[in-house]
């Protein structure tokens, strides 16, 4: 018997999650995969196991030509495979083709919109479904925030349970600010149906408070209702206000987070005896390392403030300096989503596992650091210039608590700056209606931001951490969850800038 024993834990040892040995052979439909998470997951995927069998990629197109241009445009051409272009060379794009299958479809309709032969191909052959589709705009019309993600979410769980018979694991990504207005040490815990944040505040008190019942059948009722209601003369404004309304009666900052939050209870609802993970990662940035550093597609959370910054057109902000901006390399992100779909994959238990994958806990980054790492590169490498190409100076960023002083700083700063990069004929006309523009966006910028720049939670991340102490020593060379190692100054200044200068910006606005 201990000669027994010795073998198993000398093999899990070597094996340590099986990460390596799950990934070959299995076949994946994942949503999302246009997107900058899921891209990276799929050349991740295809990078460490060339030899997966197939990964359906659902694709929001007119037809099977118009996904398969999509797939090729959006996927196959994108600067992220190189590592795969230089590995298969003339035989990249064949290798791709053998690997990715589109599939037309959308999340918004029955069955997903998928036709009967696709189904009955998926359902045969999927092992894992991964869910990475979200609308992740902050202020989003109330009805299209709910389509994408809560509605979204129950109908691929609706056919999951129809179709996917031999289906291993279910893994949605999430958000970990589904936290709303709670504080202090977040924990990995899952939502049921009916929770809110609003109910969990009133409970803490005494006596208890009355508090909103939360049902999720009936705000998609209340969506739909309003959207008749509202119809015509100002439809859009309408329903973005209700949005944040709805939100915040029940304890979220904004329908992003609140419609992310009932997403996770109705998809928890709905699991019966299929394996769920829910991968909860905060503010995602760059890759650090894999397959290159600074990798990024869009902008991200935090990209809007710091190009503002860099251009010259935020000298200040409405922000506690010492708040903590939870950042976490894509790569790192894209990490745990495999180990713990390939923990869970191969255990094949019924339950519900959250992950939270960030650096609060463990490597914090207050925003002081964030726009004083972001100085030391624009004074080095900047991106603000004057009509004239010449570079205007950068000073370091001036924090406010108040919106009225953040307000009047940003008219005065604005006016100033811009008045010496402005001149002929009606430049003082010109100079009035360019600074608005400025000081509007920038005000609009700390409304959005504010619950974020004041933030006074941490997320806890003991099961992520878990899932990096259970692998070997070969996994956890390959996949990288140490954010307690990530140095943040080296990160921003050297990686994720220069990454947002290259990818997003593509060169635009640079020194010539």
């Amino acid at each position: 018997m201990e000669v027994s024993t010795t073998t198993t834990t000398n093999t899990s040892i070597t094996n340590g999650l099986g990460i390596l040995q799950f990934l070959p052979g299995k076949t994946y439909f994942i949503t999302g995969a246009t997107g900058f998470l899921a891209k990276a997951v799929v050349e991740k995927i295809l990078r460490t196991a060339p030899d997966v069998g197939k990964i359906f990629v659902l694709i929001k197109a007119k037809n099977k030509e118009a996904a398969m241009d999509r797939l090729k445009t959006e996927m196959i051409d994108s600067e992220l495979f190189e590592c795969l272009k230089q590995r298969h060379g003339k035989y990249y794009e064949d290798f791709m083709l053998s690997k990715l299958a589109p599939v037309v479809g959308n999340l918004c309709e029955s069955d997903l919109g998928i036709d009967a032969n696709s189904i009955s191909e998926i359902a045969e052959e999927v092992d894992v479904i991964i869910n990475s589709a979200a609308n992740t705009n902050f202020e989003e019309r109330y009805d299209v925030s709910l389509s994408t993600n809560v509605l979204g979410p129950r109908r691929l769980m609706d056919f999951t349970n129809k179709y996917c018979k031999n289906l291993r694991v279910f893994l949605h990504v999430s958000t970990a600010y589904v936290s709303g207005e709670r504080e202090g040490m977040i924990m990995e815990k899952p939502f049921h149906m009916g929770e809110s944040i609003a109910r969990e505040k009133a409970a803490s008190e005494f006596p208890p408070l009355a508090y909103p019942v939360l049902d999720v059948d009936g705000e998609i009722e209340i969506a739909l209702d309003s959207k008749v209601a509202f119809e015509g003369n100002l439809e859009d404004q309408k329903m973005k206000a209700l949005g944040l309304e709805r939100a915040r009666i029940h304890g979220w900052h904004n329908p992003y987070e609140f419609t992310k939050a009932m997403g996770e209870m109705m998809i928890n609802s709905m699991r019966g005896d299929i394996p769920l993970v829910i991968i909860r990662p905060t503010v995602i940035g760059s890759t650090l390392e894999d397959p290159f550093p600074g990798w990024i597609q869009g902008n991200r959370m935090a990209d809007p403030l710091i190009l503002s910054y860099g251009k010259g057109n935020l000298p200040s902000f409405l922000v506690n300096p010492e708040a903590v901006i939870d950042m976490i390399p894509v790569d790192m992100v894209v990490n745990a989503i495999i180990a713990a779909m390939a923990k869970h994959g191969i255990a094949g238990k019924p339950g519900i596992k959250v992950y939270h994958v960030g650096s609060s806990a463990v490597n914090p980054l207050p925003f002081g650091d964030l726009f004083k790492h972001s100085h030391e590169h624009f004074i080095c490498s900047p991106i603000n210039m004057d009509t004239e190409g010449k570079t205007v100076d950068m000073k370091e960023m001036k924090f406010f608590s108040s919106m009225d002083d953040f307000s009047s700083h940003m008219q005065t700063e604005i006016v100033q700056q811009r008045r010496l990069t402005i001149s002929g004929n009606n430049a003082s006309q010109r100079l009035e209606s360019k600074c608005q523009v400025i000081v509007e966006h920038a005000i609009n910028l700390a409304r959005v931001y504010q619950p974020y720049t004041f933030f006074r939670g941490r997320f806890d991340n003991s099961n992520t951490h878990n899932l990096m102490e259970g692998m070997s020593e070969e996994e956890m060379k390959r996949f990288r969850l140490d954010v307690e190692n990530v140095d943040w100054e080296d990160y921003i200044t050297n990686i994720h800038i220069p990454g947002l200068k290259k990818h997003v910006m593509k060169g635009r606005g640079m020194p010539k």
